[in-house]
This record gives C-alpha cells, structure tokens and sequence, in this order.
C-alpha cells in the first residue's frame, strides 16, 4: 500500500513539474535565399504572366518566403504596355508593382527600350524627331506611373553586339547613339528617385564588356545618369568561366558601375551551335536528341547543376561589395523560358525549384555556400 502511495506521489509531481515546464520552443521556418544572403546581396526572381495575375499561389508563396526583390518577365516590354502610340495597358504592370509593395519587395521595372517585343507603330517611326518624342512618351508615361514605387529600372536592354558594336536597332538606325543618352534622360526625368540600369547578356565577353564600358562613359558624358549594369546570367554548366565572369564584374566595378545579374539560370541541355546569350531571335528544329531528358533530370546531372550554382555563388559572394542584386530568370523550371528556347518543346531544368516546387540540389548548394563560415 505504501509503494503505490508513493507511486502516486512520484507521478503527481512529475504531472506538476510538466505542467509548470515552458513549452518547448516552435521550429524555426528555414530561412529563405534572402535572408541568408541579408548582408550580402539582394536576391530575387523573375515574375510571369500566370505568378502576377495570381493564378500560380504557389509560387507567389514561393518568392515571398525566398526573396527580396522581383523583375518582371514580360508586362513591361513596350508592346505589352504600349500597344499603339495612344493605347496603355496598365494592368498587369499595375498588379506586378502592388504584389512587390505587398511584400515590401526591391521592385524592378523591365524593360523601357529594347528591339525586341518592340510595339509595330515605334518600327514604322523613320524622322528623327518623332523617335525622339516617341522614347519620351513611352519612358514618361511608364516611368513616371510609377516614380516612387519601382526602385530601379533597366533601361536600356541589349543595344549592343557581341563585338562591342552598337546594334542596329529601330532606334539606332533613326537616332545613331544618341537614343541611348536620351532613354537615360528621360527616365531620370520621369523617375528621379529610381536607380536606373543598362541591362544585355554576354557581358563577360571581353569585347562586349569593353564596349559597354564605352558607351556608357559617352551616356555620362552626354548627360545621362547610369547607376549599374546588368549582366544577364544565361549560362550552361560549363561556361562561361568562374575567371572570366570574375573578370567582368571586376571591370564594371572598376569603371564605377555596381553590378547586377540580372537573368541567372543554367540551362542543363545540348547547345551544339554554341549558342551564347538570350537573342530570342535564334530558334531551331527539334529533334530527339536535343530533348536528352523529357521525363526527369539524372542524379548526375543534378550534381553537376548543384556545383555550378555553387560555383556561381561563391564568386558573387567574393565579390559582394560589387554586386547589388542577383535575380533568377523564372521560379520555377516549368515556368522557365529555356523550356522552348532555342528550340520548342523542350524539357529544361535550369532553377533552383523543379517542377513541383520543391527545392532541388541546386537550392541546397546555394544556401550552404551563404551559411559557410568565412
């Protein structure tokens, strides 16, 4: 009798100390990409058509837990927004820039000039004045709906060749290369308080590099403001080098221009035209052996993905007193562009989120590089 008192005195103080312990502390949420790279460097994603119109929940939470700062896809390029000289669309730009202010996101406009997904009206322009005007109204218009809530904007994308070369753009073939000192002009006019950005792929290239250096000491020269420079970061998984991209953003940051990748995936599949860059212009036949992995990517493809991405990572963190921004062209790889360019109807894999969203090799190789001791 006296054992099983003391049984159930034994068990009453152990109900009573459990009752008076703190519960144990809630699990954390593992961080997400911007919070791991905090002091280091912004990091975001490129929204489409489906993410602003809110018909992918799923990947609106996806950039909300993992990122910083957002880019638009495509409903800023002038034929989307401007269709004809005297018609807007502003909705879906309008919806962009809200769900970024929801979030208190870094938000990006793109883009304000570009040759391509150019409005038919702009191309049929031939006097040098009525270019003129046209970049102003187009620029002021869009710029300055949202002066004060987009933070920076590319403005100018892709004017140049490979070579350095200016490219014969609509633009380019009525005004020379003033338009460029006038698109920057503009924009500081309409958006004051936006950082404003010279955006274009290939810009590791040494010959590219060296022209963009140029031509943007003639837009500062000329009168222009230009804050940073844009390297889209269309790369495969071997190359262009970790030394030459290095050697690119040390020559922008040397030439006072901070540095944003702006357009980072790895496309995982064959190039056999050594296709270089994102001229949307280039399309090719499909044939089988250029889809190598329809259903699902090997595991050793994965892990050469997953040593590029960390590869990448790593030197944009040696370099982040450079870097200002590194964006993600898409969320996830069903919603990549790669899927059909250059050629159609391919099965690509170059993010960091697979088709289920979930976070693939590549997510874990680039959150380790953030959380290693340095």
């Amino acid at each position: 009798m006296i054992d099983q008192v003391l049984s159930l005195l034994v068990l009453l103080s152990l109900l009573v100390a459990c009752a008076e312990a703190p519960p144990p502390p809630a699990e954390s949420p593992p961080a997400g990409l911007a919070a791991l790279y905090a002091t280091d460097f912004l990091v975001g994603a490129a929204l489409g058509g489906r993410v602003i119109r809110d018909e992918d929940s799923l990947s609106r939470a996806l950039v909300v837990r993992e990122y910083s700062t957002i880019t638009p896809e495509n409903v800023m390029k002038w034929e989307k927004i401007q269709p004809t000289a005297d018609t807007y669309n502003w909705g879906p730009a309008d919806d962009y820039v809200a769900f970024g202010e929801e979030h208190d996101l870094f938000i990006v406009g793109h883009t304000l000039v570009w040759h391509s997904q150019l409005s038919d009206y702009v191309k049929q322009i031939t006097d040098p004045g009525a270019m003129r005007t046209a970049l102003r109204q187009h620029i002021g218009a869009v710029a300055g709906r949202y002066a004060g809530r987009i933070d920076g904007w590319d403005v100018v994308n892709e004017a140049l060749n490979d070579d350095g070369t200016y490219r014969e753009s609509e633009f380019y073939r009525v005004l020379g290369e003033e338009y460029l000192t006038l698109a920057f002009r503009y924009a500081a006019e309409a958006a004051p308080d936006a950082q404003l950005y010279y955006n274009d792929y290939n810009m590791w290239n040494g010959e590219k590099r060296d022209g963009a250096i140029r031509m943007i000491e003639k837009i500062r020269a000329d009168g222009g403001r230009v804050d940073g420079i844009g390297m889209q970061g269309h790369y495969g998984i071997s190359g262009p080098t970790i030394d030459t991209i290095e050697a690119a953003i040390e020559a922008y940051a040397a030439a006072g221009l901070p540095v944003m990748f702006t357009e980072l995936d790895v496309t995982v599949l064959p190039n056999p035209w050594d296709l270089e860059g994102a001229e949307v212009s280039q399309n090719f036949e499909n044939a089988p052996d250029m889809n190598p992995y329809p259903e699902s990517l090997p595991d050793s493809v994965q892990t050469a993905l997953a040593i590029r991405y960390a590869d990448l990572f790593r030197l944009f963190h040696r370099h982040r007193d450079k870097i200002e921004r590194v964006t993600f062209w898409g969320t996830t790889d069903a919603s990549s562009w790669l899927n059909g360019w250059p050629i159609r109807g391919r099965t690509n894999y170059p993010l960091l989120f697979d088709r289920k969203y979930r976070p693939k090799p590549a997510y874990d190789s680039v959150a380790a590089v953030a959380a290693t001791p340095r």
